[in-house]
Formats: C-alpha cells, structure tokens, sequence
C-alpha cells in the first residue's frame, strides 16, 4: 500500500494548481502578482530589520503564496460537499458572516488550517459563501432560482469518488492525491456558457447580481485569488499605470506603524463575454462581470475587546459624513498604535517568546504583561489569518456595481448556516486565544531551561 501524503502537501498543490489556472484565465491577475512581487521586494530591501522579523516569526517563505480565493454556491447540499472537498486538504470551516448587513444576499465561512504548523506549511484559505434565496422579494424568482440550481450538479464524479476515498481511508496516497486535484480544479473553473436563457439572467441580475453569478453557471467560478503584500498602499496606487482598473478605496483599518486584522482592495471586475442558452444551435452572446484580483496586507489579531473598539471606530467614521480615509485616519487614533500598549490593554494576541538577554529567572507569580514590561520575554503579533465581514461586502459591492446595493429586513443565522454545511463552525478568537495561551506556556518553559541557576534580581 502507497504511503499517504499530509493533507497540507495536498492544500498546497491545490493552490498552486488554481493560481496557475487563474492566471491563465485572468491574465490581470498575473500582473497583478508581478507588481506585489516587485513591491515585497523593495519593502524587504528598505526594512532589513522587518525582513528579520517576519523570518523569525516563520512569515517570510508565505509572502509569495496566494493567501486566499473565494467560492459562491447556492445550495445547501453543494455547501455540505464543499466542506467535504476542502476537508481532504486540511481545510476547516472559521468565523460566521453575515453579509445580508451589507445588502449582500448570502452568509460565508472561511476554510483554512487551523494550527500553526498547517498555516507554515500553506496559509491557503477560500471565504465561502451560500446564497440565501429566502431574502429575495419575488417568489416566482426564487422557485425559478431553486429549480435551476437543482439541476446542476457541480462536483464531477472523479473529485466525488476520491473524496469518498479519503474520508473511507483517512487519506489519500500520492498518484490519488493528483488526481484529486485535478478533479477538484474543475469545480473552480470559469465556464463561458451560461445554463440559463438571456431574459432569465437579466431577471436574476435585476434581483440581485449576486444571484446571477451564482445561480446562472455551471458551477462556482474561483471569483478571485489574493496575494499578500508588504504595502498595499503603493501597490494600489500603481495598479493603474500596469493597466488594471483600481478599487477607488482599501477596505480595513487606516495605515498604522502597527499593522492590525486586515486591509484588502482588488482591481474591479472584468466583463466577461458569455453564450446564453436559445432556441437553435447558435446561443445568445451577452456579457457577465463576475472575477476580479484581491491583495491583501495582514496584520495583528484582535481580541474581543480589541474587536469591539475596532468595531466602534469604523462605525464612527462611516458616520461621520468626513471622507472616509480621513475620517478613519481621526478616529483610529484612540487605537494604540504600539505592541506594548495593545499588550497591556488586552487589545490584540500576541505570541511569546524568551528574551533574549532576560534579567535573571522571574518570579513565578508574574503576569505575562509584568513579564514582558520586565524584559523576561518578547512579544510577536500573532497574523490575523480571518476576514472583516464590511470588508467583504465592500469588495463585493466594488466588483458587483450599484445594484447590489440593497436592504435585507431578515438577519442572518449562524445555526442555520451550520445546518447547511452539517457540522458547527470554529470560533476564531477561541483558535487565537489558545495559541496565544499554549505560547506563553511554552515560552515560560523556555525561559525556565534558559536562565536556570540565575538569581531573580
């Protein structure tokens, strides 16, 4: 019996493989990727002392991979299949979104790895999202939608039967683990052919664009992938001179000395020319605007506290009738832009690691705010590796124009989501706080072996 290869050799040939693919559907997209590249270089090459700390933090070598893409499905039954696909890569489901706040039509979870470990090893996520016929006005559409949906199956039969397989033997070896791939790239490929007449589109894109891109195709386009940059800043303002259409903003936080959560833009969607079903052999030809490049730029996790602050200040700005990035640039200046005074004020997860020159062994009864303040250990941000549900809807709204600009009267559910996909999601700040919480344990162990036969000053 051939050995089985880890579920993180798996996840990273996949992204590989999709990269490659999107790029070639996208050429937009492969420019963008050179113009992060060029800009991480020159970050890296002006800040040598930022390039030392991300490789001791582990974060170098995942600079250059896509951090990133995002899936649309429309029912529960193709959700549920989903998570079982992205289960065989190591994959898990973290964080509820409700995008209906933001007049978008469906709630989402991300699939990504959980431990430290399976992040260093390949950081590749998918934001997940199903759509919620339920918020749609017109009945008639709905049934329409449903019965449309119903008679699509998305995932071919080789990805099915190999997921079977992994699931039955707890993984897959080598030659099934290509396979796998393969079989499974073809859920996320771009399909030129709608399975829906012309007049029946533009009802589904009158409803809601969402609902078109969605309901309309063969299956659930890879709608975007997502490099990570070192300043999207620079990146974003020189989008336009390498040809691509730029986002007219940044999503997230202002810019800060001390980066927090997330900051995403994109360059705007491409219309794309697509055949819709006739009577006769010919089809109508028509056009979509669906698929779009994202970069991204990651900093520290927040707590709940943290996040509640977060929460209040982009609230504020949004309010405050000022353009908004220079009201966020006001507003953000009640958040402490320090790693010590997060630290110390419960905002943001931290990893902990031995000083290097600490004063002697600490007193055992010492708070890790005491230990660190007293120079016993060393703090590390710890990535915010989840999404900002405003964030997302404004990327989407960016990408899907003003018609996607809607109010939905009913709230999202994370209990029905989770009865969709058939198992609960993870809490992300429960993933952080452990991680933080099984540092510091380790790091005081370290610290121990370190400075034994010191005397506590």
């Amino acid at each position: 019996m051939k050995e089985q290869v880890s579920a993180h050799r798996i996840r990273a040939h996949f992204a590989q493989e999709m990269s490659r693919m999107y790029r070639e559907e996208v050429p937009q997209y492969a420019t963008l990727c050179d113009l992060v590249a060029e800009v991480n270089a020159s970050v890296l090459a002006l800040q040598p002392t930022l390039s030392t700390r991300l490789s001791r933090e582990g974060q170098l070598e995942r600079i250059d991979v896509e951090r990133h893409g995002a899936v649309r499905v429309g029912t529960p039954a193709e959700l549920r299949m989903l998570g079982r696909l992205f289960a065989v890569m190591g994959m898990h489901p973290v964080g509820y979104y409700d995008l209906s706040i933001a007049g978008i039509p469906v709630h989402s979870t991300a699939f990504r790895p959980l431990d430290d470990a399976s992040l260093a090893q390949s950081p590749f996520r998918v934001f997940a999202s199903l759509l919620r016929l339920e918020l749609l006005a017109d009945a008639n559409l709905r049934a329409q939608a449903s019965e449309v949906l119903a008679r699509r199956e998305i995932f071919n039969a080789d990805c099915l039967a190999l997921i079977e397989q992994s699931e039955r033997d707890g993984g897959l070896n080598e030659p099934q683990a290509d396979d796998f791939v393969r079989a499974a790239l073809e859920t996320f490929r771009w399909h030129s052919e709608a399975t829906v007449d012309l007049p029946t589109y533009r009802r589904m894109r009158d409803a809601h664009p969402l609902v078109a891109d969605i309901v309309c195709f063969k299956g659930p386009h890879i709608n975007h992938l997502t490099p990570r940059t070192l300043d999207i800043d620079a990146v974003h303002s020189r989008m336009e001179e390498q040809g691509l259409r730029a986002k007219d903003s940044i999503e997230g936080p202002p810019p800060r000395a001390f980066p927090l959560l997330l900051r995403q833009t994109s360059f705007l969607a491409l219309d794309e020319g697509i055949r819709f079903i006739a009577d006769g052999d010919e089809g109508v030809e028509g056009t979509h605007v669906a698929r779009f490049g994202e970069i991204e730029q990651r900093g520290c996790a927040l707590t709940a506290k943290g996040r509640a602050l977060y929460d209040r200040l982009l609230a504020q700005a949004r309010r405050s009738g000022q353009p908004l990035a220079q009201a966020l640039r006001d507003t953000f200046r009640e958040f402490p832009d320090d790693a010590q005074t997060l630290h110390r004020e419960g905002l943001a997860f931290f990893r902990y690691q031995p000083a290097p020159n600490p004063p002697g062994r600490p007193p055992s009864d010492l708070t890790a705010t005491a230990l660190v303040e007293g120079g016993w250990l060393r703090l590390e941000p710890m990535i915010y590796e989840d999404f900002l549900p405003v964030s997302a809807a404004g990327i989407f709204r960016s990408n899907l124009g003003e018609a996607c600009d809607q109010e939905f009267s009913q709230a999202g559910s994370q209990l029905a989501f989770e009865a969709a996909l058939g198992r609960p999601l993870h809490n992300e700040l429960e993933i952080y706080a452990s991680q933080s919480q099984s540092s510091f344990a380790a790091a005081l162990h370290q610290l121990s072996d370190k400075t034994a036969g010191s005397q506590v000053p």
